[in-house]
């Protein structure tokens, strides 16, 4: 936020200007082509994959990316993406990550926490990923419910279940085809969205006594 107020003193902006170099020096291409279809990506990630390397390819998301031809339903759409995608990683030995968006109908459920079926034409990304996982952050949900000033036990109520949450998040396994489902707690620092591992109360006082 600072950095697009051109909020920064001198020394901010220095240390803006040496990771900026870092960064550019850092084997990370990224191509932000509108509507590229599944084809044309295929062509790409094989391109980069010959002439400079590939570890990983992410698409950020799902469904901006079009099908090589136009089908009679956008749920056929997003099955030829889902292969295409699949065949890619098969093809050049890679991981595919691939974010997608969540239908509404999770905002209006009282438990928020993503599953499969929240997934935005869900059925071919179910079938096809190896691997579906969510982020969820109570504490997001919980800030829309706080009470009127005026209803004190609330509020306190309120604060009390806000500073538990503050800087926590969830990572839900809704898939896995080779190993368990669940889900793995994480630290959130919102002034970045950077997550992390979460420091367990035992391994902040520094021992290792469970008894």
């Amino acid at each position: 936020e600072q950095i697009r107020r051109g909020d920064m003193t001198e020394t901010e902006f220095r240390r803006f200007v040496e990771a900026a170099k870092k960064l550019e020096s850092c084997p990370l291409y990224i191509d932000d082509t509108p509507a590229l279809p599944i084809s044309a990506l295929a062509a790409r990630a094989r391109r980069l994959k010959r002439q400079h390397g590939l570890d990983v390819l992410i698409v950020d998301y799902l469904q901006l990316v079009r099908p090589a031809t136009a089908k009679d339903s956008r749920v056929n759409e997003v099955s030829e993406i889902t292969q295409g995608l699949k065949a890619i990683a098969k093809e050049l030995d890679i991981p595919v990550i691939a974010l997608s968006q969540l239908s509404r109908q999770v905002e209006n459920r009282e438990d928020k926490r993503p599953q499969l079926s929240d997934l935005r034409e869900s059925g071919s990304i179910e079938q096809d990923a190896d691997v579906v996982m969510f982020v969820y952050r109570e504490e997001y949900y919980k800030e829309r419910e706080k009470p009127s000033d005026h209803d004190v036990e609330a509020m306190m109520k309120w604060q009390d279940e806000m500073e538990h949450l503050h800087g926590k998040a969830e990572i839900v396994i809704g898939k896995q085809r080779h190993g368990p489902i669940g889900s793995i707690d994480l630290s959130f620092e919102g002034r970045f969205t950077r997550f992390g591992n979460l420091v367990k109360s035992y391994q902040q006082t520094g021992g290792d006594d469970f008894s």
